[in-house]
């Protein structure tokens, strides 16, 4: 049983040592108040706040390629937009959108919001769901939320948390 016992934890800590080397893309430096024509995209409460740029063009990427009616593939959609907008280095690699919030933060840098209502979430942020499926995932819009298509209202799902990529 020792024998065996050695090498799991050899890789247990072979794993845990590679993910504390992984970096985030977040550049602090970079972070910047919104001008006037975005804090009318995000909202009157957004003239205070400090965004990742990446963030408010992620929005900006899934809201025009939005479909008008659902396709089902909202979480490759949520990835496109965050790939394009330099959020993820790689493309994030779960199948199902309810596993989207663990790899953001396993391995891109996001954090999860202590937030348990997504009309409360920042815009900008990436909103994860549940469910017996694959579950749904969308990004907040001023407007309301975005993936595969536009959407005034969250969706119906079991909520399994909010994401941003801090400033």
């Amino acid at each position: 049983m020792r024998s065996l016992l050695c090498p799991v934890l050899f890789v247990a800590l072979f794993v845990a040592a590679a993910r504390a080397e992984e970096k985030s893309l977040l550049d602090p430096a970079e972070a910047r108040l919104l001008t006037r024509q975005e804090q009318r995209i995000f909202g009157p409460k957004s003239s205070g706040g400090r965004y990742d740029a990446r963030m408010i063009r992620a929005a900006q990427i899934a809201t025009e390629r939005a479909k008008p009616k659902k396709t089902w593939y909202c979480w490759r959609y949520v990835k496109n937009a965050l790939l394009a907008a330099g959020l993820v280095s790689t493309r994030p690699v779960t199948a199902w959108a309810k596993q989207a919030g663990d790899e953001l933060c396993k391995h891109h840098g996001f954090v999860q919001l202590n937030l348990r209502d997504p009309k409360k979430a920042p815009v900008g942020s990436v909103i994860v769901y549940g469910g017996p499926d694959a579950g749904h995932v969308e990004l907040r819009t001023r407007e309301g939320y975005v993936s595969d298509f536009v959407s005034k209202t969250p969706y119906p799902r079991p909520l399994v948390g909010i994401f941003i990529k801090p400033a």
